[in-house]
């Protein structure tokens, strides 16, 4: 496996350093740090303005940290960087995509999609405001950047999903337009579910946080949200404020004798989630605060930049850059330099560029020389860890990080691909399990003139016939469960359910197959010992691909083409039933039909006869509309028979009074 993983890595160039030098080199940053300083001096609200053909919005959080200022730093930081699920009647509408990521992940035990409170009721004033709709409706359908430092990118950042949000809705918006947020010092803004439902939307490309080698502000919430010394963020924010002496009340500014505290507490929680990420263990209590990265981070040095677009790489890399401490009483070592370097870190990091780079081997005891250019790819690491200022801590006495940071550059360069790579890799085998379903169908078209498969194989006609069916139905049943398996571990991308080819192959294999598990379920009497099919028997992958598809049809809106498409009555009969539970239903009106026969009490045969009525009226649209295969309307099948005992049922007196009651 070491073998092949080497093989692969000589075959590799490390990426991180390229895109951070490409971002550096790019006028993006200096722009939208111009737009921050301009959004912070003009204090509460934004500034935006057009640069290049992109309109660039900066926010200001000194909005946020003065309405911190009194109950988040008595507080202790706990109320102001509270969590607040975004599924709440303000919320919902504005996030909804987010928020129906995962419909039911309260009911499973897991997470509600969550930010921090003190953000989000910025976001909410400003978004109430005239001028923020105005500005929607000025930027619409152009390329936008949001910006903001400190508490302005977190705000900026919630601007910018909300934009995504209304961008991908059935509104007049069209076609998403180029969004970008960059923040600059930002404190993270959402817990795991929020990162993972941006993956699964494919937003993480849309953000890009910068964060300085010694900034405390973006580590800090990493913390237990007791321990988050509130002050210390607002101060910071409000120190970057021209007004800040005629209006911060006396707010508490971080001095020289907090920093070794601070830094041990912030270097201590953030190395704690860091070695939870390592030891992955599933069964571990979470460690520090609610709050977990997402989208890509651009870990800024003087000496360069690195992008990382994996959450967990992002965790490692925060945690190592942190733990090479500047030398004692340097501008540096000052929490509100390291802060508010961002403005010198955007025009120092493209000069140095265009100096003569040469890998720092010599005296690297940690790491041999040997092994640092062994390969194209081992020459980039090198290049990220020096861009990122960890080259620093190779010859430091007490670092230890450098190694680590190493090797999870490496790692999530093969987890950024392992999914992906697990991806192709089930298409092939979707490729090879196919011949299973064209047996099936194959096996259905023998009876359709006669009873239709399900009654074909729910009384085992033909055996041989129904030998091979079996085995094929059993097998192409263990390819999505494995398939499932992979995509609740994690092994899959984040949004293989919302992919095309197997929403609409799962569905296929549904509306094919499931008719074969019902006939199986009934063939047994299951029905009788364990319950009805559809709450007792039915598995979960269908369960699971039924949310697929129905999800299919309603994120990003049904457009006039398609939903006029689904008014459009078929011309013949659709080639599988539409409805996958559609015979279980009728195993439900035959049970129904024949205890209506016998049944004396009134009240009783009015219930079911009014179920039997639904039943008739939902069957027969779908037959009128052709939603049905021919196998459901062959002679012997169970819903004409069912139709025949029904139609004799409504000749009875007593049924028939109930029916006028319809």
């Amino acid at each position: 496996m070491d073998d092949a993983a080497g093989e692969e890595e000589a075959s590799m160039f490390e990426t991180s350093h390229v895109l951070g030098a490409l971002l550096a080199s790019s006028p993006l940053l200096a722009r939208a740090w111009d737009r921050c300083a301009a959004a912070t001096a003009a204090a509460p609200g934004l500034v935006h303005g057009e640069d290049g053909g992109t309109v660039y919005v900066g926010f200001s959080g000194v909005q946020a940290a003065l309405s911190a200022a009194g109950a988040a730093v008595a507080g202790g930081g706990a109320d102001a960087f509270a969590p607040v699920g975004l599924a709440g009647d303000a919320t919902r509408r504005l996030f909804a995509p987010l928020v129906a990521a995962e419909p039911d992940a309260a009911a499973a035990g897991g997470d509600q999609v969550a930010v921090q409170a003190l953000a989000l009721q910025c976001f909410l004033k400003l978004c109430g405001s005239p001028d923020f709709q105005m500005l929607l409706d000025q930027i619409r359908g152009k390329a936008v950047v949001f910006t903001g430092h400190s508490l302005g990118g977190a705000i900026a950042a919630l601007a910018a999903l909300h934009y995504l949000c209304i961008s991908s809705s059935t509104s007049t918006w069209g076609p998403s337009p180029p969004v970008l947020c960059v923040t600059f010092g930002s404190p993270l803004l959402g817990n795991e579910a929020l990162s993972k439902a941006i993956l699964r939307e494919r937003w993480g490309g849309n953000f890009c946080h910068v964060v300085s080698q010694h900034d405390v502000v973006p580590r800090l919430l990493f913390c237990p949200l007791d321990a988050v010394p509130a002050h210390v963020i607002v101060a910071m924010q409000l120190q970057q404020w021209p007004a800040r002496p005629r209006h911060t009340n006396g707010v508490a500014v971080t001095t020289v004798t907090d920093i070794d505290t601070l830094r041990h507490l912030v270097q201590a929680h953030v190395g704690a989630v860091a070695m939870e990420q390592k030891l992955a263990d599933p069964a571990a209590p979470p460690s520090g605060g609610p709050y977990r990265p997402f989208g890509t981070y651009v870990m800024c040095s003087p000496d360069g930049a690195v992008c990382v677009d994996n959450p967990t790489a992002a965790v490692q890399m925060l945690y190592a850059t942190f733990a090479s401490s500047s030398p004692t009483g340097s501008p540096e070592s000052s929490p509100e330099a390291a802060h508010s370097c961002y403005g010198d870190l955007v025009v120092k990091m493209p000069q140095h560029l265009l100096l003569k780079r040469r890998l720092r081997v010599d005296g690297d005891d940690d790491v041999p020389a040997a092994a640092m250019v062994a390969s194209n790819y081992d020459a980039g690491v090198s290049l990220a860890l020096e861009a990122s200022g960890i080259h620093a801590m190779v010859r430091a006495a007490h670092a230890t990080e450098a190694p680590t940071a190493r090797q999870w550059l490496r790692t999530s360069r093969r987890a950024g691909r392992r999914p992906s790579l697990n991806s192709a890799a089930l298409a092939t085998k979707l490729g090879r399990i196919t011949p299973c379903r064209a047996q099936i169908e194959w096996y259905k078209a023998l009876f359709d003139g006669e009873m239709g498969y399900y009654d074909a194989f729910k009384q085992r006609r033909s055996p041989k016939k129904f030998g091979k069916a079996n085995m094929y139905r059993i097998k192409l049943g263990q390819f999505w469960d494995g398939v499932l398996a992979m995509l609740d571990a994690g092994q899959l991308p984040h949004d293989f359910h919302r992919r095309a080819k197997w929403v609409n192959a799962a569905r296929f294999y549904q509306l094919l197959v499931e008719p074969l598990d019902i006939a199986d379920y009934h063939r047994r009497n299951l029905h009788r010992t364990r319950g009805r099919y559809m709450t007792h028997g039915r598995e979960r992958r269908y369960e699971l691909f039924d949310r697929w598809w129905q999800e299919k049809g309603c994120v990003g809106g049904v457009s006039a083409a398609s939903a006029m498409a689904s008014r459009r009555r078929r011309s013949k009969n659709a080639g599988l039933t539409q409805d996958p539970c559609f015979w279980a239903r009728v195993e439900e009106a035959r049970e129904l039909a024949e205890s209506c026969r016998v049944e004396r009490d009134a009240a009783a045969l009015a219930m079911m006869v009014e179920e039997l009525h639904e039943f008739e009226s939902y069957s027969g649209e779908l037959v009128a509309s052709k939603e049905v295969s021919t196998d459901v309307l062959a002679p012997l099948s169970s819903y004409t028979l069912w139709l025949e005992e029904w139609n004799q049922l409504k000749l009875r007196d007593e049924v028939r009074a109930i029916l006028l009651q319809f």
